[in-house]
């Protein structure tokens, strides 16, 4: 995958970089955690763009208060192709979406332990039974914890929800 930050492609491996990044974040006496989540955007009938965000959030601990001190998009896109029926797409790609998440979450994860960090998968599922990507919940949760991650889903998946959304 090609990652990019603000828009500029990062030219060493992923893992470099956000050790040098973590570093940085630490020499300002901050804390951060890490949030993973995919999304995507139909652009035809099977074909979708797809956006996995790696979400940086930074704090800082002043008093026994942890005070905000921003946050960080790295982020990759990438087009897939499903074969299957429309009945059965949903389900497929909300699954794919959250195994691209815990993919990246898995190859960061040497360098996550290292650095102690606390790491959330975010699936952009909705708990509501009316929206359709209802339907993968159970599917894709069970996926995330199988895999021991942490995971939060509508509205609070903002990795997925928001920064991914965005980039898309």
């Amino acid at each position: 995958m090609k990652w990019f930050r603000n828009n500029i492609e990062i030219k060493e491996s992923i893992v470099d970089y956000l050790e040098n990044l973590f570093d940085d974040i630490l020499n300002k006496n901050h804390k951060f955690k890490v949030s993973i989540g995919t999304d995507s955007q139909k652009i035809s009938p099977f074909k979708y763009k797809f956006a996995t965000v790696i979400l940086i959030t930074t704090y800082e601990e002043l008093g026994g208060i942890n005070v905000g001190r921003g946050g960080m998009m790295v982020y990759a896109t990438y087009n897939h192709e499903f074969k299957a029926s429309d009945k059965e797409i949903i389900n497929e790609r909300m699954v794919f979406e959250v195994s691209k998440s815990i993919e990246v979450a898995y190859h960061l994860s040497t360098l996550l332990d290292l650095y102690e960090v606390k790491l959330e998968i975010h699936a952009d599922i909705n708990p509501n039974p009316m929206f359709e990507s209802n339907k993968a919940l159970q599917q894709s949760v069970g996926y995330i914890l199988g895999m021991g991650y942490n995971f939060k889903i509508k509205p609070d998946a903002i990795a997925s929800s928001s920064c991914a959304d965005k980039i898309i």
